[in-house]
């Protein structure tokens, strides 16, 4: 699975979010601006363009920055590790996203963290394990994150769904304290708002040792990148750094779109990062 953010992308995201115009960052990296709105939107190879300049400008890492440009990919991870972690990938419309199930393997309880857009791959992995879905989590009310939803009621799931509001009469409302139980499992949510208002990570934690906790994160961030934030850019890096970079290096990264990443690969080489501590951000 290849990354869901060229260097591109990554340029016009943080140029968006810090208000900068094209012609600005055309200027500093040297080419016009139309071949720049071309690049941020396909990604392919500029001749001349000077990422160093444009890295500084829009406050990224350059070399990190320079390394997606060149093809920079997240290592594989293995889920030997997480067994009982299964991604579920779906596309429809030429848009791939990751929904998760993660369970419990003497209780055989599980949940789902966002739904995708079909729910039969979701049921064929819970009838595979012999599943009992326990609980939905939604990490933020984008539709393709939350499309299957109807369909797994229509197909006779019960489980209660949960996110940060009830804007919706099946969903319950998630309050600070709660913690959940997935078998020896304990799932935790943290607030990571900037791609939406409503957007939040899930940590599960309980695995046995060696393995690091799991965060399920939507779209805060992905690998090499962040969700678009245009209207909430500071407070997207913020969050996710605070809440999101700050867990153990080896944490799993489980993004709603691209591959999988880990904390301490974003702290290394996510140009939104790199440099910086899971306790602060500048921008």
């Amino acid at each position: 699975m290849t990354t869901e953010d060229h260097a591109g992308d990554v340029i016009r995201k943080a140029r968006q979010g810090l208000k900068i115009s094209a012609e600005k960052v055309a200027s500093t990296a040297k080419v016009d601006t139309f071949r720049l709105k071309q690049y941020e939107f396909e990604g392919t190879p500029l001749d001349g363009i000077d990422l160093a300049a444009v890295a500084q400008l829009l406050n990224l890492n350059g070399t990190s920055l320079q390394g997606l440009a060149d093809g920079w990919e997240p290592q594989d991870i293995s889920l030997a590790q997480w067994p009982h972690v299964e991604v579920v990938e779906g596309d429809t419309g030429g848009m791939s996203v990751n929904c998760y199930l993660v369970w419990d393997e003497a209780t055989k309880q599980a949940a789902l963290f966002d739904t995708g857009w079909i729910a039969e791959p979701i049921t064929r992995i819970l009838e595979r394990h012999d599943l009992s879905l326990k609980y939905i989590f939604l990490t933020h009310a984008h539709n393709d994150h939350i499309a299957a939803l109807e369909e797994l009621r229509k197909l006779g799931c019960q489980a209660p769904i949960y996110a940060r509001q009830a804007d919706a009469p099946d969903r319950k409302p998630l309050a600070p304290e709660d913690r959940f139980r997935i078998g020896d499992l304990s799932v935790t949510w943290r607030e990571t708002p900037g791609h939406t208002a409503d957007g939040i990570t899930f940590v599960v934690e309980g695995f046995p040792e060696p393995s690091a906790p799991v965060a399920m994160v939507g779209d805060a961030i992905f690998a090499g990148s962040i969700g678009g934030a245009m209207n909430h850019f500071e407070l997207a890096k913020n969050r996710i750094a605070q809440q999101i970079l700050s867990l153990p290096p080896g944490t799993l990264i489980c993004p709603g779109h691209g591959p999988l990443t880990t904390v301490d690969e974003q702290l290394e080489h996510n140009p939104f990062f790199v440099g910086r501590t899971g306790q602060e951000t500048s921008g």
